[in-house]
Order: structure tokens, then C-alpha cells, then sequence
């Protein structure tokens, strides 16, 4: 059993893979800048640890219930709940193929996984189990993975979260084009974490189309809402507002009561420790220009 160990938002992480199976830290290369060499963990119990082994057997169908098929964007999720309160997660790809299967306990920190198919199946689905994985792992500990695109400028992360063809990537281009000194995070899965009542955004190795995987730490400036408009102009979100925006572009699980309320409780705790707002903008220059006077004045 070869184990690598990775730390993600401060979070450790552990991928052991069986021997003589083919698999290996090449189907996760996004996670190199993660990774923590030798025993510099200094025996720090991982938050979630993962093995995988593809003679897993699945649970038998009498312990098992279905929840739901979730549409996870490349492909279906298979969820099903075993009976000691942990769960089951089938992976498919785009074309229905079944890429990875993912068995945890209730808490998410000790998992097992068996890959199937060829390299880029096996790429595919262990990272969105790791992924998922981490997401509820992490959610009890006032975290939120997030479905945005991320900038770092003078020393604070500006997290942009919308509905998919609003302009989120447009407007971040925007950012990368015209604001001197700014670069990007990640373009798809940041993460905030809130640590004594201060906001923190990092780099992950979950980066969507675009292959940036950066191990950066940075305070959270502030979160902003993108949407479509005839004017650019810049608006503080209402409380509520910002929740429904915030759960609508994390990791949940509604039916799970008690991981449901980690992820309520760490926006919670997200809205309470940082500015959020509403960007109405063109997909122009002006709206960048425009977004970072109002949003980063604050903070340079």
C-alpha cells in the first residue's frame, strides 16, 4: 500500500493505493502542489483519508438505500445510504460509464474507493470522489467548498460565484486583464474556511477546465454574486440573499440532516466574517475596473 499525503486548505489528506493495480498518484497530478513531504505531518491525524482498492466489493443491496441520481455536471451521481449511516456514491462519466465507486463513514474521514475503466475514467472518478470526499469532511469545520472563480489581488482572494453563462469567467478575465498585480486562485472550486472569526480563501486542486492548481492561502476580501446587466455597478447583498446565493454553489446534501446543517452553519459563519455583494455588470473592461474600486478598497 503506497500512502501520499496532501494538504488542502490546511486540511490533511490521505491516498493510500493498493499495490500491483495500476493505479497511482499519475490519475492525480493537480494534487502535487498539495503535497506533504515525508512525515512533515509530524503524526497529525488526517481530516479525511482515502484508500483505494479495486477488489471493493459493493454493499450488499440489502443495506443500502437510495437516495438520489445527482447530476454532477460531467456525468450522474449514484447515491445510496448504508445502514451505518455512511454512504455509497457511484460515479458515472458523461457517456454513463461507470468510473469509480466510493463507500465512506458518516463523518467522511475514512473512505475506499474502487476505480474502473481506463486512465481517463479512473482520472475522472477519483478525483470527484476525493473531491466529494473532502467537501463533506470538511463542512462540520466552518469550510465551504465553493463553485466560483477566485482572484488574489493586493494580498486578499475575491471570490466570483453565478449561474452558469451569467459572465462569471468573462468578468475574472476581466480582473487577469486589467487590474495590475492581480492573478488567479482557481477557476472553479476555491475554498473558504473561516478560522476564529476571520475568512480565509485557498487554492485547490479542483480547477474545472482551467488547470490551475495553486497552493494559496489568502484573506477573504469578499464574495461577489455575478450577474447580467445593461450597467456595471456594485451592490452589498442582502443576509438572506447571500445565503440562498452561497448554498446554491456549495456541496450539500439536503436529506442528511446533520451534514446539512454543518454546511448551514459554516455559511453562516462565511456571511457573518466577510463583505458580500452583488456585481450587476456588461461583460466589458469597465466592470472589473468598476467591481475593484468598490469591493477592494477596503482592504489596500
Amino acid at each position: 500500500m503506497n500512502t501520499n499525503t496532501y494538504r488542502v486548505a490546511d486540511f490533511l489528506i490521505a491516498v493510500s493505493f493498493a499495490d500491483g493495480q495500476g493505479n497511482g498518484t499519475f490519475l492525480i497530478p493537480s494534487f502535487e502542489p498539495f503535497r506533504v513531504p515525508g512525515n512533515a505531518f509530524s503524526g497529525e491525524e488526517p481530516t479525511l483519508s482515502l484508500r483505494v482498492d479495486n477488489t471493493l466489493p459493493p454493499l450488499p443491496k440489502r443495506t443500502l438505500e437510495r437516495i438520489k441520481a445527482v447530476d454532477g455536471g460531467n456525468g450522474e451521481i449514484l447515491v445510496d445510504r448504508a445502514s451505518d449511516g455512511g454512504y455509497q456514491f457511484i460515479f458515472k462519466d458523461i457517456w454513463g460509464r461507470e468510473c469509480s465507486m466510493l463507500q465512506t463513514d458518516p463523518a467522511f474521514s475514512s473512505c475506499r474507493l474502487a476505480l474502473r475503466g481506463d486512465t481517463g475514467m479512473r482520472l475522472y472518478g477519483l478525483n470527484n470522489a476525493i473531491m466529494t470526499a473532502f467537501a463533506f469532511a470538511t463542512c462540520c469545520k466552518d469550510t465551504i467548498l465553493l463553485h466560483a472563480s477566485a482572484v488574489r489581488y493586493a494580498g486578499h482572494g475575491y471570490a466570483f460565484t453565478a449561474k452558469s453563462g451569467t459572465g462569471k469567467s468573462t468578468h475574472v478575465a476581466g480582473w487577469l486583464a486589467n487590474i495590475p498585480g492581480c492573478d488567479m486562485i482557481n477557476d472553479d472550486n476555491p475554498v473558504a474556511r473561516v478560522i476564529g472569526g476571520h475568512a480565509w480563501l485557498y487554492g485547490s486542486p479542483w480547477s474545472g477546465k482551467t488547470p490551475c492548481y495553486r497552493n494559496i492561502r489568502v484573506p477573504l476580501g469578499a464574495l461577489v454574486k455575478v450577474n447580467r446587466s445593461e450597467r456595471n455597478y456594485v451592490a452589498p447583498s442582502a443576509t438572506v440573499d447571500s445565503f440562498v446565493t452561497l448554498i446554491s454553489g456549495s456541496a450539500t446534501m439536503k436529506w442528511d440532516s446533520t451534514l446539512f446543517g454543518y454546511v448551514c452553519n459554516s455559511i453562516t459563519a462565511l456571511i457573518q466574517s466577510t463583505p458580500i455583494y452583488n456585481l450587476y455588470c456588461r461583460p466589458d473592461r469597465e466592470a472589473a475596473i468598476i467591481c475593484c474600486g468598490t469591493i477592494a478598497q477596503s482592504n489596500t
